[in-house]
Protein backbone atom coordinates (compact mmCIF):
# COMPACT_ATOMS: atom_id res chain seq x y z
CA UNK A 1 0.00 0.00 0.00
CA UNK A 2 1.30 3.64 -0.78
CA UNK A 3 3.20 4.91 1.86
CA UNK A 4 3.15 8.64 0.72
CA UNK A 5 -0.53 9.60 1.00
CA UNK A 6 -0.91 12.16 3.15
CA UNK A 7 -4.81 11.44 5.20
CA UNK A 8 -6.36 14.21 6.80
CA UNK A 9 -9.91 14.21 9.14
CA UNK A 10 -9.94 10.28 9.55
CA UNK A 11 -12.50 9.31 12.58
CA UNK A 12 -11.31 7.24 15.41
CA UNK A 13 -10.03 3.79 14.66
CA UNK A 14 -11.92 0.62 14.10
CA UNK A 15 -11.39 -2.92 14.22
CA UNK A 16 -11.20 -5.68 11.56
CA UNK A 17 -13.57 -7.20 13.01
CA UNK A 18 -16.48 -4.16 12.93
CA UNK A 19 -15.41 -3.74 9.21
CA UNK A 20 -16.08 -7.14 8.33
CA UNK A 21 -19.12 -7.73 9.98
CA UNK A 22 -20.54 -4.10 8.31
CA UNK A 23 -19.84 -5.42 5.10
CA UNK A 24 -21.15 -9.26 5.89
CA UNK A 25 -24.73 -7.46 6.70
CA UNK A 26 -24.58 -5.86 2.86
CA UNK A 27 -23.38 -9.33 1.67
CA UNK A 28 -20.25 -8.25 0.95
CA UNK A 29 -16.43 -9.70 1.88
CA UNK A 30 -14.27 -6.18 1.68
CA UNK A 31 -10.97 -7.40 0.73
CA UNK A 32 -7.74 -6.71 3.04
CA UNK A 33 -6.32 -3.54 1.28
CA UNK A 34 -9.28 -1.88 1.58
CA UNK A 35 -9.61 -2.97 5.30
CA UNK A 36 -5.94 -1.83 6.27
CA UNK A 37 -6.83 1.19 4.68
CA UNK A 38 -10.43 1.91 6.19
CA UNK A 39 -9.69 0.91 9.82
CA UNK A 40 -7.27 3.85 10.41
CA UNK A 41 -8.53 6.58 7.80
CA UNK A 42 -12.25 5.87 7.83
CA UNK A 43 -13.65 9.73 7.01
CA UNK A 44 -10.93 10.99 5.74
CA UNK A 45 -9.50 12.74 2.69
CA UNK A 46 -6.72 12.23 1.51
CA UNK A 47 -3.75 13.96 -1.09
CA UNK A 48 -2.98 13.89 -3.71
CA UNK A 49 -6.61 13.74 -4.45
CA UNK A 50 -6.80 13.31 -8.09
CA UNK A 51 -7.56 10.36 -10.13
CA UNK A 52 -8.91 9.47 -14.11
CA UNK A 53 -11.70 7.55 -15.11
CA UNK A 54 -10.90 6.86 -18.64
CA UNK A 55 -10.31 10.58 -20.00
CA UNK A 56 -12.11 12.22 -17.43
CA UNK A 57 -10.13 13.91 -14.38
CA UNK A 58 -11.85 13.64 -10.87
CA UNK A 59 -11.64 14.19 -6.93
CA UNK A 60 -11.23 11.95 -4.19
CA UNK A 61 -13.86 13.19 -1.51
CA UNK A 62 -14.16 11.60 1.92
CA UNK A 63 -13.50 7.52 2.24
CA UNK A 64 -16.62 6.45 4.18
CA UNK A 65 -16.04 5.90 7.84
CA UNK A 66 -17.49 3.11 10.23
CA UNK A 67 -17.64 5.19 13.17
CA UNK A 68 -21.67 5.33 13.62
CA UNK A 69 -21.34 9.11 14.74
CA UNK A 70 -19.60 10.24 11.54
CA UNK A 71 -21.37 11.68 8.86
CA UNK A 72 -19.54 10.08 6.80
CA UNK A 73 -20.62 6.66 7.96
CA UNK A 74 -20.51 3.76 5.19
CA UNK A 75 -23.84 2.18 6.41
CA UNK A 76 -25.77 5.42 6.31
CA UNK A 77 -24.12 6.38 2.81
CA UNK A 78 -25.37 3.05 1.51
CA UNK A 79 -28.61 3.03 2.82
CA UNK A 80 -29.36 6.63 0.92
CA UNK A 81 -27.96 5.29 -2.49
CA UNK A 82 -29.18 1.56 -2.14
CA UNK A 83 -32.25 2.14 -4.40
CA UNK A 84 -30.48 3.91 -7.23
CA UNK A 85 -27.18 1.60 -7.28
CA UNK A 86 -27.12 -1.19 -9.41
CA UNK A 87 -26.98 -4.50 -7.45
CA UNK A 88 -23.59 -5.88 -6.11
CA UNK A 89 -22.04 -2.09 -6.05
CA UNK A 90 -20.99 -1.03 -2.54
CA UNK A 91 -20.19 2.71 -2.06
CA UNK A 92 -16.88 3.22 -0.32
CA UNK A 93 -15.92 6.82 -0.41
CA UNK A 94 -17.48 9.86 -2.26
CA UNK A 95 -16.09 12.86 -4.65
CA UNK A 96 -16.91 17.11 -3.91
CA UNK A 97 -19.89 16.30 -6.49
CA UNK A 98 -21.42 13.93 -4.76
CA UNK A 99 -20.57 10.98 -7.09
CA UNK A 100 -19.19 7.84 -5.41
CA UNK A 101 -16.29 5.86 -5.52
CA UNK A 102 -17.52 1.99 -4.90
CA UNK A 103 -16.71 -1.48 -5.14
CA UNK A 104 -18.25 -3.43 -7.78
CA UNK A 105 -18.84 -7.18 -7.11
CA UNK A 106 -20.74 -7.95 -10.16
CA UNK A 107 -18.64 -10.95 -11.74
CA UNK A 108 -15.63 -10.12 -8.92
CA UNK A 109 -17.17 -11.51 -5.91
CA UNK A 110 -13.96 -12.57 -4.39
CA UNK A 111 -12.16 -9.43 -5.64
CA UNK A 112 -14.15 -6.52 -6.42
CA UNK A 113 -12.85 -4.10 -8.70
CA UNK A 114 -13.54 0.01 -7.94
CA UNK A 115 -15.95 2.13 -10.20
CA UNK A 116 -17.13 5.59 -10.25
CA UNK A 117 -20.85 5.98 -10.24
CA UNK A 118 -21.56 9.35 -11.35
CA UNK A 119 -24.94 10.44 -10.21
CA UNK A 120 -26.13 12.13 -12.77
CA UNK A 121 -28.98 10.59 -15.00
CA UNK A 122 -29.55 8.04 -12.05
CA UNK A 123 -32.86 7.66 -11.27
CA UNK A 124 -34.11 4.93 -8.39
CA UNK A 125 -35.16 1.75 -9.93
CA UNK A 126 -38.19 1.43 -8.72
CA UNK A 127 -38.79 4.75 -10.57
CA UNK A 128 -37.65 3.48 -13.69
CA UNK A 129 -39.97 0.84 -13.45
CA UNK A 130 -43.09 2.41 -12.30
CA UNK A 131 -42.66 5.78 -14.53
CA UNK A 132 -41.07 4.45 -17.80
CA UNK A 133 -42.56 0.96 -17.69
CA UNK A 134 -39.21 -1.03 -17.21
CA UNK A 135 -38.62 -4.58 -16.39
CA UNK A 136 -36.34 -4.92 -13.31
CA UNK A 137 -33.73 -6.16 -15.28
CA UNK A 138 -33.86 -3.38 -17.92
CA UNK A 139 -33.77 -0.98 -14.75
CA UNK A 140 -30.64 -2.92 -13.62
CA UNK A 141 -29.31 -2.56 -16.90
CA UNK A 142 -29.87 1.61 -16.90
CA UNK A 143 -28.28 1.46 -13.36
CA UNK A 144 -24.66 -0.07 -14.93
CA UNK A 145 -24.70 2.62 -17.07
CA UNK A 146 -23.53 5.30 -14.29
CA UNK A 147 -20.59 2.61 -13.27
CA UNK A 148 -17.19 3.27 -14.37
CA UNK A 149 -14.42 1.27 -14.33
CA UNK A 150 -11.68 2.76 -12.29
CA UNK A 151 -9.21 0.13 -11.21
CA UNK A 152 -9.16 -3.69 -10.13
CA UNK A 153 -7.82 -3.41 -6.47
CA UNK A 154 -8.25 -0.86 -3.62
CA UNK A 155 -4.46 -0.67 -3.54
CA UNK A 156 -3.95 -0.15 -7.37
CA UNK A 157 -7.00 2.57 -7.17
CA UNK A 158 -4.35 4.04 -4.50
CA UNK A 159 -1.87 4.21 -6.87
CA UNK A 160 -3.52 6.14 -9.09
CA UNK A 161 -4.08 8.92 -7.14
CA UNK A 162 -2.15 11.63 -7.85
CA UNK A 163 -1.92 16.02 -7.92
Amino acid sequence: MRKDLEWEYADSKVSEDEIKEIGLQFGFHLPTDYIDCVKINGGASVFPEEFNVGEKERCFGTLFSFNEDSSENIVKNYEIYIDTLPKYVFPIADDPAGNLICFDYKNHENNPIVVFWEHENAGEKEMLIREEGLTEEQAEERARENIFYIAATFAEFLDKLHD
